[in-house]
């Protein structure tokens, strides 16, 4: 069994109009959101062997502020261009290529994507907004034959859950 944990970016910023999306920044919102979802990943107890996040300024600020909050720093991040404007088909290519030896998996990206995923994967639809955290159990051992109908969503939080 792998373990995927799926990240949608926090919540950006539309206050500049002529930016163009891949350079949208974090919206205050957003910035407060990432690492309260990250300590709530560092209270499952659950570590990627791997993370693979979109180049796009939105997901890479949440990366910044989610990795440090889940106590993640040390584990090897690698911006992934095929994350960004992914389907969830394509998102199924980028995880097919996952190293073998890795157990377990963080993938930050975007909507629709993440909640097409979510989909493929279970069957289920999951609405999944921003700053949103799924973890899927996969049934296959290896990451490169994963197929879909192949998971079970385990849980999905998102940061209005953990509001107090």
């Amino acid at each position: 069994m792998k373990t995927l944990l799926l990240l949608r970016h926090a919540k950006s910023s539309w206050d500049t109009p002529d930016l163009r999306d891949f350079d949208r920044p974090l919206n205050e919102r957003g910035q407060h959101a990432a690492p309260l979802m990250g300590e709530y990943l560092r209270r499952q107890n659950i570590s990627p062997d791997l993370i693979l996040c979109s180049p796009a300024e939105r997901a890479r600020q949440t990366a910044a502020l989610f990795l440090p909050a889940a106590q993640l720093n040390h584990v090897p991040l690698r911006l992934e261009a095929r994350i960004y404007d992914a389907t969830a088909g394509q998102l199924l290519e980028v995880i097919a290529g996952i190293d073998a030896g890795a157990e377990r998996a963080l993938v930050i990206g975007h909507n629709p994507g993440m909640e097409e995923l979510i989909q493929l994967f279970t069957g289920e639809t999951r609405r999944m907004p921003t700053a949103a955290l799924a973890c899927l159990e996969l049934e296959s051992e290896d990451w490169e034959k994963t197929q879909p109908h192949s998971g079970r969503l385990l849980w999905l939080t998102r940061p209005k859950d953990l509001a107090t």
